[in-house]
């Protein structure tokens, strides 16, 4: 049995390195490969896709995942052996409804709509990016319509990235959640605290990403294991555990933009790179769920980034930075500056309060899609409609609204942004069960010190990877399945507070 599981080894090792190509080809489409080539890299695309998606739906896969079941069923259950060959099972029978050419299709399709969403949001141009929406749609629905029994078309696009999730189990959490959001959000309307101008003022790119490496070192962020680069919609891309790369987008003008963008990917880094090392080239060696990476990012953005504990040690250093900019201001102004409940257009700018609405929005709008009582066409229109309803703002450009996020453009519509509000909401779990084991990180966070926190994060839930399902993991760190409210007491103490509500 032990040279069918190394066989089985060297097969998803060889599957791996494929997937990890599709990664490093999307990093450079993004980063540094001139417009000119993206007939050439969607054909690139196409093909890697195609030959790791034949490789693990090979008939060679399944007669050893079938010969090992019953070695597996001698395994303790979360042994190296029994978690390897639990993860190759649950990846091939979800691949194995796929025809491969419909991986191939869709590859060269995305490869080419990112590139022209790119153009197109420079541009403020929906018009040119509207048929590749229209096709990317019609994926979508094709992706679903391989799987039989579902009792909702987006429910197999969900369980893409948060297995175990549904559009029914989405839309109770985030009724719970509206209807808990929506009174905290009126009682801090009554009560207004003007912006702090110095996150507007001039604070020259070199400086703001030589202040975010400084911090995101501080915090864990391994650059011999990492690298960090400029695009334009910050995000995180794993080539192995050992080669993860993040990136952001530096406005002058706009201090927390990038800080918070960098923060945010950091801790989509740290997940990765705490991935324990027995695990490396092995599917085992990836992230939970999104909502679980999310967490991540989120906890290391918000609960932590924005806390009045870790600016009373980094300000004095941001004042350094920026003389100019910070030095005439105290930290108390910084911080409630920072904390500024105060509707937006653009969800990756948003405050903690108003940001979980962005989400519900484009949930709901990507099911009517999805259904068909909404088309491409119609889109722009519904956008700006329902952001007039949930935030009181006139949208002034499609750049503002249906350009703004690239997932709908490079990925399926559908499954791709509840994943969001999940990571807050776990975000507030995990750290309450931190807290609950080490007391002492917050008056560490004080003092400039990570080590603690970090520690517990890697061994509880990075080291892992995708040993357990989301829902087990969990359970295993917080005793219990996930709930919203140590999310909301957290907004409500914290902007109550902030607000002398």
């Amino acid at each position: 049995m032990r040279v069918l599981f190394d066989e089985l080894k060297d097969l998803v090792n060889e599957i791996d390195a494929l997937e990890s190509i599709v990664g490093l080809l999307d990093w450079d489409q993004e980063v540094n490969m001139p417009v000119g080539g993206i007939e050439g890299r969607s054909r690139q695309l196409a093909i890697q896709a195609r030959l790791a998606h034949e490789k693990l739906i090979a008939p060679a896969i399944k007669h050893l995942l079938t010969a090992l079941k019953p070695y597996q069923d001698t395994l303790p259950y979360d042994s190296h052996e029994s978690s390897l060959i639990r993860v190759t099972r649950y990846l091939y029978d979800k691949a194995s409804h796929i025809p491969p050419d419909f991986q191939a299709r869709l590859y060269e399709h995305l490869g080419k709509s990112q590139t022209v969403w790119l153009k197109a949001y420079a541009e403020n141009d929906f018009a040119s990016v509207r048929p590749f929406l229209e096709k990317t749609l019609d994926l979508s629905r094709e992706y679903s319509s391989f799987f039989n029994g579902c009792e909702h078309i987006a429910d197999p696009l969900i369980d893409l990235n948060d297995p175990g999730m549904t559009v029914s189990t989405i839309r109770h959490l985030f009724k719970e959640m509206r209807d808990q959001l929506t009174p905290i959000i009126k009682d801090i309307a009554r009560v207004q605290i003007p912006p702090c101008s110095s996150l507007t003022k001039f604070s020259p790119e070199l400086a703001q990403l030589s202040f975010g490496r400084e911090v995101i070192e501080k915090i864990g962020f391994d650059f011999e294991r990492g690298r960090q680069d400029k695009s334009t919609h910050p995000f995180t891309v794993q080539i192995s555990p050992g080669d993860v790369r993040i990136t952001t987008r530096v406005n002058e003008y706009d201090f927390w933009n990038a800080f918070s963008s960098t923060v945010h990917e950091a801790g989509h880094a740290l997940y990765v790179q705490g991935i324990a090392p027995t695990w490396n080239g092995t599917f085992v060696a990836h992230v939970a769920s999104e909502g679980i990476n999310e967490s991540q990012s989120r906890l290391w953005e918000n609960i932590i980034g924005r806390s009045k504990n870790f600016w009373h040690y980094f300000f004095p250093r941001l004042q350094l930075y920026f003389p100019e900019t910070f030095a005439n201001i105290s930290l108390d102004t910084f911080y409630r500056g920072i904390n500024r409940v105060q509707p937006s257009s653009i969800r990756t700018e948003a405050d903690e309060v108003t940001y979980n609405l962005h989400v519900i929005m484009r949930f709901d709008l990507e099911i009517q899609l999805l259904e068909g009582s909404l088309s491409v066409g119609d889109l722009p229109e519904a956008w700006r409609q329902r952001f007039q309803e949930d935030f009181g703002i006139c949208l002034s450009s499609d750049r503002e609204g249906v350009l703004q996020d690239p997932h709908w453009y490079d990925g399926f519509i559908g499954g791709q942004f509840q994943c969001y509000i999940l990571g807050n909401i776990l975000s507030a779990q995990f750290y309450e069960s931190a807290l609950s084991t080490y007391p002492e990180i917050e008056d560490e966070i004080r003092r400039g010190y990570f080590g603690t926190l970090r520690a517990w994060l890697k061994n509880n839930i990075h080291f892992h990877g995708r040993k357990y399902s989301p829902q087990e993991l969990i359970n295993r760190v917080t005793g219990k399945a996930m709930t919203i409210e140590p999310y909301m007491q957290y907004l409500k103490t914290k902007y109550y507070d902030l607000y002398n509500l």
